[in-house]
């Protein structure tokens, strides 16, 4: 395949996202639109399909948009430094995640126990609590 020869929908094949996503990441300034030829369509390569993958992984990871693109612009020297320190802000709050649902598991144990305790009464625990 050429340097630039994809087309939009073979680079979102390529990245396996949708071409949807390949426009809404260009109007975020995530990845550049090629000109377009005059009387032809815009083509991409293999550097395209490696930053969608790119921005993929950084978003499975837990990574929002506004943290890919400053990952995306961290380069040259001290990078693994700022990148470090990217990683280590989403650890934390990962961790107060985790803590989180540590916490929503004990109450939704705490409501099914109610539940089960209180079978064949007129009110539901549950639904009094979320009432009330």
């Amino acid at each position: 395949m050429a340097t630039h020869a994809m087309t939009i929908g073979r680079l979102a094949l390529a990245a396996g996202v949708h071409v949807e996503t390949v426009r809404y990441y260009q109007r975020r300034g995530l990845v550049e639109e090629p000109e377009r030829p005059r009387g032809s369509v815009r083509r991409y390569g293999p550097g395209d399909v490696g930053r969608l993958q790119f921005i993929r992984r950084a978003q499975a990871m837990g990574f929002s948009l506004d943290e890919v693109a400053g990952l995306l612009a961290i380069k040259g020297q001290r990078s693994c430094e700022r990148t470090r320190l990217v990683a280590e802000r989403k650890l934390v709050e990962v961790r107060q995640r985790l803590d989180e649902l540590r916490q929503l598991e004990v109450d939704l144990e705490r409501m099914v126990t109610e539940c089960c305790d209180a079978s064949g009464t007129d009110s539901c625990p549950t639904l009094d609590r979320l009432s009330g």
